[in-house]
């Protein structure tokens, strides 16, 4: 990143920003070549301290500076935060974090067609992230050369192809994490009530997901194929399987992902106009 010499602005300074920012300045990205508009007084005064970058509470002229400008904010404020801003960010490249809003939307509100469009999720916190990017036809190979070495600092990325498998990319990867800690807590929970402390309880439920994930990274094998070599007919992992087809638990999860996908498409449409 030192060696690109770019301002990069912030619309929005709240966790995925600071994920972001966090990474930049780790890869050596001047902090005073970033800039953030936040209108929460406290939002700024953490950033300023945290990071050390510049925050404003509106979009003005200095926007004009920056070659890309993030999309950090909340669907329902995206249209009003890009009107404020429209008349400085036209000549920049534009990277979306926001969820829901489609690039149509963005092209018309902001007067540009240099769009990306991105899904990110939570483990960007951590450097662990997994986002997927859709560039706009206008989008330049360099700029998406340029996005990809944003995103590359808060983890992995892939690329779609259609702008509607967002929706998909959303309730896949980006509500994730949810559903990891809701079966992690199910788990915790279950280990209390067979003995174990909460804490090892915690512990056990954690280091099985990260242990079995990466299992999973590095093996060419279909995930059932993993899945029935832990499972011997009659034991243990057998008798849980078989409890979970009893309550139809896979069924209802891939009607759950469904449902979230869905509810990504009725966002675009809800806050897109």
């Amino acid at each position: 990143m030192t060696q690109t010499n770019e301002r990069i602005a912030f619309i929005g300074g709240g966790n995925m920003a600071s994920a972001i920012i966090g990474g930049l300045l780790k890869q050596g990205l001047p902090a005073a070549d970033v800039q953030v508009v936040e209108p929460v007084a406290e939002a700024r005064e953490r950033l300023a301290q945290q990071f050390g970058v510049q925050a404003q509470a509106q979009a003005d002229a200095a926007l004009s500076r920056a070659a890309l400008v993030v999309w950090a904010v909340k669907p329902q404020t995206f249209r009003d935060a890009a009107e404020a801003a429209r008349a400085h960010v036209q000549q920049a490249l534009h990277l979306s974090v926001a969820a829901g809003i489609r690039s149509g939307s963005m092209a018309a509100w902001l007067g540009t067609e240099r769009i990306v469009r991105s899904m990110p999720n939570t483990p960007a916190l951590v450097g662990k992230g997994m986002t997927a990017l859709y560039a706009r036809p206008a989008v330049a190979q360099a700029d998406k050369a340029r996005v990809e070495r944003v995103i590359a600092t808060t983890g992995e990325h892939l690329w779609v192809a259609e702008e509607q498998h967002l929706d998909a990319v959303t309730a896949l990867s980006g509500s994730g994490p949810a559903y990891v800690f809701y079966f992690l807590e199910a788990m915790v929970q279950a280990g209390t009530e067979m003995g174990l402390s909460a804490q090892q309880a915690r512990r056990l439920a954690i280091a099985t997901f990260a242990g079995a994930s990466e299992l999973a990274r590095a093996s060419a094998d279909p995930l059932e194929t993993l899945r029935e070599r832990v499972t011997s007919k009659g034991g243990t992992t057998y008798a849980a399987l078989t409890s979970l087809e009893g309550d139809q638990v896979k069924a209802s999860f891939v009607r759950a992902l469904h449902a979230a996908c869905e509810r990504a498409g009725q966002l675009g449409d809800e806050f897109g106009k």
